[in-house]
């Protein structure tokens, strides 16, 4: 694996998979791979579990780790080319990158979608740059598309935790009160169909995701419908494709509940937090013995790692 910024980067993603399992078994074994190596951390916007997942998953392989704000740490950056830089841009990406990646063995991009103008955050000009201009391996902490180390760590836990070799997976969109990128669940039903797991992504109309995103995944507009004899049930949140960035409702009968959980077939509950409770899902669900929000968190430690692993070693 020379980058990881999509499930195009996995040429076997059983054996990622597998491996990631091995490693949470024994996290350090691989101690020696990030000796005398440095990783960046860049992050365009905030984030708790995939910063701190990121150090310790650096941590376990003994990868120097240095991490850069651009906001409050870091010069403000252009993107466009031909452009006169006499606003608030004070350095260029062609430069940054490359300083950058001259500095680090690896280079990890956090970068939301800003949700004003689809073809500019579908066009992924934060993660094409980088891979354009940084000398040094690029991983995707989250871009304006798809976020595949959520994907990939939810991937790990249903592993874990599945009882039938290909489980039904309910995706279901919930209300919230701020427009959400479609990142997220974009990643999450790649990955799910790529696994080859029986997925139903439901949501109101015109929550539609993406065509490539959907795939061969049933729709369902029914939500208790498409929770009937589902093994697991992973809530999130996306603003509209198609009406890019609106929130279109903010119905609260999509919630997640208790009595919608029972429609189930005994379901595991899964979302990426942060999760607003008795907006997303209701505490009974959240604090429910089928609640994997926190088993789920934990393994973006080794979302992470494999893919470091895989990285380190193409560079040994």
């Amino acid at each position: 694996m020379k980058s990881f910024l999509s499930i195009n980067d996995v040429e076997n993603l059983p054996e990622l998979v597998k491996d990631a399992l091995e490693i949470k078994k024994n996290p350090h074994v691989y101690k020696d791979l990030g000796l005398d190596k440095s990783m960046c951390l860049i992050f365009l916007n905030p984030s708790l579990r995939t910063r701190l997942s990121s150090q310790k998953a650096a941590f376990n392989l003994d990868l120097n780790t240095a991490v850069l704000d651009v906001g409050s740490q870091g010069w403000q950056l252009e993107f466009a080319d031909g452009v006169k830089m006499d606003s608030d841009k004070a350095e260029h990406i062609k430069e940054a990158a490359a300083v950058i990646g001259s500095y680090f063995d690896i280079v990890a991009i956090r970068a939301f979608a800003k949700l004003e103008n689809r073809e500019e955050d579908y066009s992924e000009q934060v993660m094409e740059s980088f891979k354009k201009y940084c000398p040094a391996p690029v991983i995707n902490m989250e871009s304006g598309t798809g976020h595949p180390l959520q994907a990939l760590a939810d991937l790990i836990t249903i592993e874990e935790h599945k009882t039938v070799e290909k489980p039904k997976v309910v995706l279901t969109w919930a209300p919230h009160p701020r427009a959400l990128p479609q990142a997220v669940a974009n990643s999450f039903s790649k990955w799910m169909q790529a696994a080859g797991f029986d997925l139903t992504i439901t949501h109101p109309q015109g929550y539609e995701l993406v065509g490539e995103a959907v795939g061969n995944a049933s729709v369902e507009y029914n939500q208790k419908k498409a929770f009937e004899g589902a093994d697991f049930v992973y809530a999130k949140n996306w603003s509209s494709y198609s009406q890019y960035g609106k929130i279109l409702s903010q119905n609260p009968d999509w919630m997640v509940t208790a009595n919608k959980m029972k429609l189930t077939n005994n379901a595991k509950f899964m979302h990426c937090l942060p999760l607003r409770r008795n907006v997303i899902a209701e505490d009974d669900v959240v604090d429910s013995e089928n609640s994997l929000i926190i088993p789920q968190a934990a393994n973006r430690i080794y979302s992470m790692q494999v893919v470091l692993q895989h990285i380190l070693k193409e560079l040994k």
